[in-house]
């Protein structure tokens, strides 16, 4: 009796899988993108699809910001329906190497070292690193980044920035932080005296709280192309990357501007 009721369970189960299977099924027709929805004014988290904000897989909050905006183009020009698909900084690659999704386009750089596991599409933005900082703290008129000397500064885990602290003579180089909401919370409560961010987050920052303030170089970090610019991740020698190239070189400079100023002017306060 025991092994007759072993064998039906194991064939419900197994039913159960099946549909299951089919009813995640991808038939080809989607475009997956992978964000972390929490890196204003790239992209964001919000309550509702207002400004274009799109769902977010698996949730009832949607994603908005200037990667959204760009997956958009994108997926318009693939004749896919887009799919945002919240994923940790540090799960990204890894979701992109095992087909999770298909494209990573979450304000990454396109590193000598990410170019080792992915490929990358041409740029879609290029920035400069800034510092964010406490209004009225020592460091709010800071020109150089040597002026930081002594001061507690993290960055982004596994990001470049957090690699670039090292050029500050006699800083206190603090853990590195998982994402960028929590450096804020860091900042506000004397944790640290900054963070290394790129000046669209910077300008994020200040917009949203008028407690931050960005400090911007005439001596700043020593960064490469490739560093500073952002492109789309994509996996090695995928038959999708031309396409891409071929949307954003549809994209003008004076378009990626005004979708950026309109990003950092829709993101949610609370960010």
């Amino acid at each position: 009796m025991k092994k007759r009721i072993s064998i039906l369970m194991l064939l419900t189960i197994t039913t159960m899988l099946l549909f299951t299977g089919c009813g995640t099924k991808d038939d080809g027709n989607t475009f997956r993108v992978g964000m972390e929805c929490g890196y204003a004014p790239f992209n964001w988290t919000q309550n509702d699809n207002s400004n274009g904000a799109v769902a977010i897989e698996g949730t009832t909050e949607f994603a908005g910001g200037y990667d959204v905006e760009i997956a958009k183009k994108i997926a318009e020009g693939l004749g896919k329906e887009l799919v945002i698909v919240k994923t940790e900084w540090d799960g990204l690659v890894p979701a992109l190497t095992s087909g999770k999704i298909d494209a990573i386009i979450a304000g990454m750089s396109p590193t000598e070292e990410r170019k080792q596991t992915i490929d990358f599409t041409d740029n879609y933005y290029k920035s400069d690193l800034v510092m964010v900082v406490l209004k009225g703290s020592a460091y709010e008129n800071a020109t150089s980044i040597q002026d930081f000397s002594e001061a507690k500064i993290t960055a982004q885990l596994n990001t470049f920035h957090y690699s670039v602290i090292d050029q500050i003579q006699g800083v206190q180089k603090q853990t590195a932080m998982d994402n960028f909401p929590a450096m804020r919370v860091a900042l506000e409560s004397g944790i640290i005296d900054g963070y290394v961010s790129e000046r669209p987050e910077g300008v994020s920052a200040t917009s949203a709280n008028d407690k931050y303030a960005m400090v911007e170089f005439t001596e700043g970090f020593e960064t490469s192309e490739d560093d500073t610019s952002i492109a789309v991740g994509i996996k090695k020698d995928s038959d999708i990357t031309a396409k891409i190239n071929e949307v954003l070189a549809g994209v003008s400079e004076d378009d990626r501007l005004s979708i950026m100023d309109t990003a950092i002017a829709n993101q949610p306060a609370a960010e």
